[in-house]
């Protein structure tokens, strides 16, 4: 049973380390993969988590606070 919930600990742990990722590295990162696809003519903005934003949320970052949105064009 200790087993278990140190098992438990540390994935909550690791999950709250992924979400606290930078919003510039994790733009940075998404803005890469999408000009390694040869996408045209995109811009990605960050914007305060549940605010209303014309695009799609392709991630999220400040520990949970803030989404990345994409739009075309």
């Amino acid at each position: 049973m200790k087993k278990i919930l140190v098992a438990v600990g540390l994935m909550t742990l690791a999950s709250t380390a992924f979400a606290a990722k930078d919003c510039g590295e994790l733009k940075s990162e998404i803005a890469a993969k999408l000009d390694a696809k040869g996408v045209p003519h995109y811009s990605l903005e960050i914007v305060d988590k549940g605010a209303s934003a014309d695009g799609k949320v392709v991630g999220t970052c400040g520990g949970d606070t803030k989404e990345i949105v994409y739009k075309r064009g």
